[in-house]
């Protein structure tokens, strides 16, 4: 009795590990088996941050002609490079060159350096397969620098910057995004700027503009993904005012005044002994002169470094020693820049005025006159006697 319930219980088991299987190994299915091998392994990203979380997909082919074969439990992992994801524990079969692609979720805890994590699979007629791949963590950032800036800010003066976002990973990166936050007081355009990808070893340049009313310190920061991993670079950029040794310097020279019938002219040259184009150069009077015609103000126009062009204006300046003399031009951006010249007026031009008659003129008729009236007055006096 105990016999036979043996044999039946051999006979069960035999049975359901052929269910199990699906077939019984021979040697022709155990040759086959061989021909399983791992055709790719590929690491996104390229290359981990330490803590970054990546996938891992993993290739595997059947290289037999003619017959397919069973596989079940596959896995991935070790401990510098941990799954996060579950393992494929299904039985599954491979047919003649065709392909299985497996895809686990890891974490990278481990410092800088180069690993070498284990994918597994569970072959029904074989040993089991066993491929190292290797992966490398990195904690290089993007770099960010100046490519160019001025040498000094002006206040309220738009200056350019250029930037240069470089990739120095063996990897891609992707979504870099440029935040140039300005702030109240300073005008940045563009304040931000999508870049998308950047290939390893590659860079980009990033130019803006500036318009300060103050001082500050500009933060620029880089965001990009590595795989879909958020990180960020960054950079300071001073923004300081100091008088700019480059832009335009209108100056006067030869100056000559005159008057004529109290009408002041100022005659003169304007020499631009700056770096830049001065544009739109003229000269008027100020306060207390009053502008006057036929020369209000006088347009010289645009002066290249180290041109010059004439100028005269007219005005009149009643009880007046001294007048200012305003020079304005605009730079490249428009910008209205003034400065302003004393120039001295003669005593004489004080007095008189363009309508109506000239004081001394009009003195001396009228002591000639005085002099005719007395002098025929004693005539007449003398007749008399």
């Amino acid at each position: 009795m105990q016999k036979a319930s043996l044999c039946v219980l051999l006979a069960i088991g035999l049975l359901a590990g052929i269910g199990e299987s699906g077939a019984v190994a021979t040697p022709e299915s155990i040759v086959a088996a061989n021909n399983i091998y791992v055709a790719n392994m590929s690491f996104d990203p390229g290359v981990f941050f330490t803590g970054d979380i990546g996938t891992v997909t993993v290739v595997v082919t059947n290289g037999n002609t003619n017959q397919s074969i069973g596989v079940n439990h596959a896995a991935f992992g070790d401990r510098d490079l941990q799954l996060t994801s579950g393992t494929y524990d299904t039985s599954a079969t491979i047919g003649p060159f065709q392909s299985r692609t497996y895809q686990f979720s890891v974490i990278s805890e481990a410092p800088e350096g180069y690993y070498f994590p284990t994918f597994s699979l569970n072959l029904r007629d074989a040993d089991n397969l066993y491929y190292r791949g290797v992966v490398e963590v990195d904690n290089t950032p993007l770099t960010v620098a100046v490519l160019s800036k001025p040498d000094s800010f002006t206040r309220a003066k738009k200056d350019a910057i250029s930037l240069q976002i470089a990739n120095p990973r063996k990897n891609n990166v992707k979504n870099v995004v440029v935040d140039i936050p300005g702030g109240p007081g300073v005008e940045i355009l563009p304040s931000s700027r999508y870049v998308g990808s950047l290939g390893s070893g590659a860079s980009i340049p990033i130019n803006f503009s500036v318009t300060p009313d103050r001082e500050t310190v500009l933060n620029v920061t880089v965001s990009y993904d590595n795989g879909d991993n958020h990180h960020y670079a960054d950079i300071q950029v001073p923004i300081i005012f100091s008088p700019d040794k480059k832009k335009a310097n209108p100056v006067t020279s030869n100056i000559e005044v005159t008057s004529v019938s109290g009408i002041i002219h100022v005659k003169g040259d304007v020499t631009n002994a700056g770096l830049t184009t001065a544009n739109a150069v003229s000269v008027t009077s100020l306060a207390p002169a009053i502008p006057e015609d036929p020369y209000r103000t006088y347009v010289i126009g645009t002066l290249k470094p180290d041109d010059f062009g004439s100028f005269e204006v007219t005005f009149s300046a009643a009880r007046s020693m001294t007048v200012p003399l305003q020079l304005s031009y605009k730079d490249a951006d428009g910008n209205v820049i003034t400065s302003t010249e004393s120039v001295t007026v003669p005593q004489y031009s004080a007095v008189t005025k363009k309508t109506g008659f000239p004081v001394l003129p009009v003195a001396a008729v009228i002591i000639v006159l005085a002099l005719f009236v007395g002098g025929w007055a004693l005539y007449l006096k003398r007749n008399n006697r």
